[in-house]
């Protein structure tokens, strides 16, 4: 216990815990429209996107946000326009650049030798290994996140629920546009911390745990948030105390999490209507939104 103490006075330590909160609520948000539009999958193929980004910028001696976000943004750009196709499903597409991007980053890898040990620190995360310039990149990032989808809120549930209403108002395809980049700033920003692999962990859990404790999106996306953040905190506590890799503690603190509010809601609760489930249903409108 002594030892957790002498950590907690650490400066490395303090960097760790507000990176691990400021991802785990950031993640938590956005978490809930992952699972709105059913993106789990694109979450890992823009996961998966970032490692011939961040390889390729090691290489040239880059930032690795840099590179990671380039990469990125080309995945979501290429997924937005071939939407449209309608020979082409989108889950065919996003599962061609799941495998064509990682085929890229272990081809780039592969030229560089002695680069094993970065790739491990890419594909489970280096939160530890925080800088103060990291945590106000990953604070600018969420605000800037969590501005937009304030603002937008209303499109974006509406386009979630019926997207023959929002294709009517005229901004269907800018909406998913913008679904798509918020997704994808969030794995950017939390890849760094928990890797590439685990990145979808954070993304989906604490909003599936919300998910079990409330029917409106509002309130599914604030305790969503808290779940992240309290997930982040205490997973990263354990690595510390019991010296384990951090992005894994976290992940399974998150797991933890959803498996006592599942138990606690079976034994609470009744089983659910599907009136009372209507929020995560996508055969209707949230009541909020049909007035």
């Amino acid at each position: 216990m002594s030892h957790l103490f002498d950590l907690y006075d650490s400066t490395i330590m303090h960097r760790a815990l507000i990176e691990a909160a400021l991802v785990g609520a950031l993640c938590g948000a956005v978490g809930v429209h992952v699972l709105l539009r059913r993106l789990p999958f694109f979450t890992i193929t823009v996961a998966h996107a970032t490692f011939p980004g961040v390889v390729l910028a090691v290489i040239l001696g880059a930032s690795v946000l840099s590179g990671a976000i380039v990469f990125a943004l080309l995945l979501v750009i290429g997924i937005w326009v071939t939407g449209v196709e309608e020979r082409l499903a989108t889950s065919t597409v996003v599962g061609v650049a799941l495998a064509g991007s990682f085929g890229i980053g272990a081809m780039l890898q592969s030229t560089q030798n002695g680069f094993t040990k970065d790739l491990a620190s890419i594909l489970v995360g280096q939160i530890i290994a925080v800088q103060r310039a990291d945590l106000v990149t990953t604070a600018i990032i969420g605000l800037l996140v969590l501005a937009t989808m304030i603002a937008t809120h209303k499109e974006l549930v509406l386009s979630a629920f019926d997207p023959t209403e929002a294709q009517a108002q005229g901004h269907s395809r800018t909406v998913d546009l913008l679904a798509l980049l918020i997704v994808a700033a969030a794995v950017v920003t939390t890849v760094p911390a928990v890797g590439t692999i685990l990145s979808v962990a954070l993304l989906t859990i604490p909003a599936m745990t919300a998910r079990l404790l409330t029917r409106r999106v509002e309130t599914a996306i604030v305790a969503s948030s808290a779940i992240g953040a309290l997930s982040g905190v205490i997973g990263l506590t354990i690595s510390a105390q019991w010296r384990v890799a951090a992005g894994a503690a976290i992940t399974l603190t998150a797991a933890a999490l959803f498996l006592i509010a599942f138990l606690a809601t079976t034994v609470v609760r009744r089983p659910a209507s599907t009136e009372q489930v209507v929020v995560f249903a996508d055969a209707r409108r949230p009541p909020e939104l049909a007035r």
